[in-house]
């Protein structure tokens, strides 16, 4: 399984808990891939482009898209 360029994010975290599975060939580039989003999400924190969700919000956000792909 590959994830990196051309993926969404949204892609990307669904696709987190598979990552153990992934070859150590893999892996380096997939690290380059995280580090790359968490610095333009933190980036777009900073500038205020954005703003924090909790985690609370964030999981009720998560389950109500599972449910929708369970439809």
């Amino acid at each position: 399984m590959s994830v990196g360029p051309g993926v969404d994010d949204d892609r990307r975290e669904i696709a987190a808990p598979a990552l153990p599975h992934i070859d150590a060939g893999e892996q380096e580039a997939i690290d380059a891939a995280w580090e790359e989003t968490i610095d333009r999400r933190l980036n777009e924190l900073a500038s205020g482009c954005t703003a924090p969700v909790s985690g609370r919000e964030t999981r009720a956000m998560g389950r109500a898209l599972l449910e929708q792909r369970r439809r």
